[in-house]
């Protein structure tokens, strides 16, 4: 069997959902369970794969609370649903940063993500140096990893990195590099979803919001 871990850029991933409701005359897609939607796509991958571990990168966007109320909290539900189902969730932050409005030209204040993409590629060396997996697939079409991807492939020759682009998402770039590119259906996000509620190891349960 080949040991597959997979990275997913939660941000990456989240804007493809949004999408996907949309194309699927909106259907809920956002209680997405990742280690289902991961196994779906491991025939894909071939050779015996099966799915080693999955890692969840995204930040908390508390900056969104006022145009979106209740946004954290749904984020936070989320997390400790995928959590609870085996995930490993590793986040980072965002960060104010002051520019001008294109159009007025007056100062506004506008927020990153920060250490996401960071995160996921020390993730990846890490992985590979650590053999922990023996492949590694990056749900993601973001090409400011392709640095990571490159380093991956000269330092550990032979490696299998296997890039996962989400629904109406792609990277000529990150196309380039990879072993392989699989595109993610939007048929698939409505197939695998988390049950609702979701029960906790404590006996509690997370239900999932109603907007998802």
């Amino acid at each position: 069997m080949r040991r597959v871990a997979f990275l997913i850029d939660g941000f990456n991933l989240y804007h493809s959902l949004d999408k996907a409701s949309g194309d699927l005359g909106g259907a809920q897609t956002k209680w997405l369970d990742l280690i289902g939607l991961c196994s779906n796509y491991l025939p894909q991958i071939g050779n015996g794969a099966e799915v080693e571990s999955v890692h969840y990168f995204s930040a908390p966007a508390g900056h969104v609370e006022q145009a979106e109320p209740g946004a954290l909290d749904r984020h936070w539900a989320y997390i400790r649903a995928i959590e609870s189902t085996g995930v490993t969730v590793e986040l980072g932050n965002f960060k104010a940063k002051q520019r001008k409005c294109p159009h007025c030209q007056q100062p506004i204040v506008s927020h990153e993500e920060k250490e996401t993409d960071v995160a996921i590629a020390v993730r990846l060396l890490d992985l590979l140096w650590s053999k922990s997996c023996d492949a590694v697939a990056v749900v993601s079409a973001d090409s400011d990893l392709s640095p990571a991807i490159r380093l991956a492939m000269k330092r550990f020759p032979g490696t299998q990195i296997y890039c996962l682009f989400p629904y109406g998402r792609g990277s000529f770039d990150l196309h380039a590099l990879a072993t392989k590119v699989i595109r993610l259906r939007s048929a698939a996000y409505r197939q695998h979803q988390l049950p609702d509620p979701v029960g906790l190891p404590d006996g509690s349960i997370i239900a999932k919001p109603s907007a998802w």
